[in-house]
């Protein structure tokens, strides 16, 4: 389907699009080949295919939740500038 810089300036118009005179001719080469390609889609035979749910009919593989690390809780708080009762004292930066 070949588009003028005409017929963009009116789908412009009607979309209430500001669209320069000058470049209506690159959009209109632009679009035409957007058309086309969907036109080129179109001729697809598609009858035999069954219409997906989603794209990707892939179920994910769930992992077996278990602890894989030792608690380093001390560890990290001992590196810590400041902490008090298991928790991490900070500045106060909201007044």
């Amino acid at each position: 389907m070949s588009l003028t810089p005409e017929d963009i300036l009116k789908i412009a118009h009607l979309a209430r699009l500001e669209v320069p005179e000058e470049e209506s001719s690159d959009y209109a080469r632009e679009l035409s080949a957007i058309l086309d390609f969907v036109e080129q889609m179109n001729e697809a035979d598609t009858r035999d295919i069954l219409p997906l749910s989603h794209p990707q009919d892939a179920t994910l593989r769930m992992r077996e939740d278990k602890i894989n690390e030792s608690d380093q809780r001390e560890y990290y708080q001992s590196l810590a500038p400041e902490t008090e009762g298991g928790h991490y004292l900070v500045p106060k930066v909201i007044e």
